[in-house]
């Protein structure tokens, strides 16, 4: 049945009696609500298989009546069960990748629950929360987003050695424990935020200034890292830090003009004392050098000296000993060896004395131009011993040996 409003047929007529004719012209009366609810009775009984066998003529008798109610009864329980169906379809819910489900029954901790399609009792039984635990959160104390977007408050420390640093950091952390992060503390990145800014605090208060403006900045991160996660652990608030980067770390602005004329002077000291290590490590190798050589050359003539003493009185031992055996003939040997040490270094002058003349020749311009020779070569080569020189002998030389004058000079050799 097509039910339209602009029906001649709805509504009572001038005398409350319905209109049952069909020439009256539309919307002339209100529409019947009476109809329109056994209409729509009708068209939900039809879509569920309950036709209700009513002409809708307007029957008499209890009978009518009835099947309305009864399909009206049908019509509340199909809505009350497609309404059931919808509410428990409320409570699907899908987890992505990366996250965690936290599902509450009555706002209390009830279980976690995987990546994926998962389910729980709707509201108001149990509700859903996820939480993102493989995202790396990052917390920024003494400046936002921006170095330059400073927060004085939190960057400005008292360093050990009562100077004032203004120091920039980033913390960056995870999630390891959705239920802590979740109910442990109220605000929680706020406080990771206060945690790191305590922690670098009391790591920057027992450092000098200069270990953390230069060669400290790392050991500086790593304890406050290390520190944080302790005082995070005692507050159960599910938080794992990753990492801490050093931003910004300088002397007040205030004070940064005379803080970069310290700076200079230091680094003029350091390279002072950059070149006079150089100096000393160069000379300092050299004079150790010079000082080894002379102790080797030392104990070189040390060594030298005690074995020629050594090997002279050894020799003199020996020559005791052949001249304990033949003094005569030791003596005349040792007298031989020495004027032959004698004569070979220096110059010889020949005088024949069986010439019998008075008058001697020395031939000194030849014996300054060898000794000359001789000292020019000396440093390179080794001269030759002088060339011996004849010289005529004195007229008054005897011309035959004298064998007393022999003798004698036998005697004083041996006397000698």
């Amino acid at each position: 049945m097509k039910l339209s409003l602009n029906d001649p047929r709805w509504g009572p007529d001038k005398d409350g009696n319905k209109q049952a004719q069909e020439g009256k012209k539309p919307g002339e009366g209100p529409p019947d609500l009476d109809q329109l609810w056994r209409d729509f009775n009708q068209r939900l009984n039809g879509l569920f298989g309950n036709k209700n066998r009513n002409n809708g003529g307007g029957g008499n008798g209890g009978g009518g009546g009835g099947g309305e109610l009864k399909g009206a009864g049908i019509t509340v329980g199909a809505v009350a069960a497609i309404a059931v169906l919808v509410w428990l379809a409320s409570g699907a819910f899908i987890v992505q990748e990366g996250q965690k489900g936290i599902v509450t029954t009555f706002g209390r901790y009830s279980h976690e629950t995987p990546a994926g399609f998962n389910w729980r009792w709707p509201y108001p039984f149990q509700a859903n929360e996820t939480v993102n635990v493989s995202q790396v959160r990052t917390v920024e104390v003494g400046y936002r987003t921006n170095v330059r977007n400073k927060q004085a408050a939190e960057s400005l420390m008292l360093t050990d050695d009562e100077n004032i640093i203004d120091i920039q950091f980033a913390v960056q952390y995870r999630l390891s424990d959705p239920k802590a992060w979740l109910y442990n503390n109220r605000d929680a990145e706020d406080t990771v935020r206060q945690v790191a800014e305590t922690s670098i605090r009391e790591i920057v208060g027992k450092s000098k200034m200069d270990f953390v403006l230069y060669e400290g900045r790392e050991k500086v991160a790593y304890e406050t890292q290390q520190l944080m996660q302790q005082i995070l652990d005692r507050y159960a608030s599910g938080a794992m830090v990753t990492n801490v980067t050093m931003q910004a770390v300088q002397p007040p602005e205030q004070v940064q003009a005379a803080f970069d004329d310290a700076v200079k002077a230091g680094q003029d000291r350091e390279r002072q004392k950059n070149e006079g290590q150089a100096y000393a490590n160069d000379i300092i190798p050299k004079a150790r050098g010079y000082a080894f050589r002379l102790l080797q050359e030392a104990e070189a003539y040390r060594s030298m000296v005690t074995e020629n003493a050594s090997g002279n009185a050894d020799r003199f031992k020996s020559v005791l000993v052949e001249y304990q055996k033949a003094p005569g003939v030791t003596r005349d040997r040792m007298y031989l060896d020495t004027m032959q040490q004698i004569f070979a270094n220096t110059s010889k002058v020949m005088v024949d004395s069986k010439a019998g003349s008075n008058l001697l020749y020395l031939p000194l311009d030849k014996l300054i131009a060898q000794v000359a020779a001789a000292e020019a070569t000396r440093s390179n080569t080794t001269a030759p011993p002088p060339a011996a020189v004849l010289l005529p002998p004195p007229e008054n030389t005897m011309s035959t040996t004298d064998p007393r004058r022999a003798r004698e000079s036998s005697r004083d050799r041996e006397s000698r």
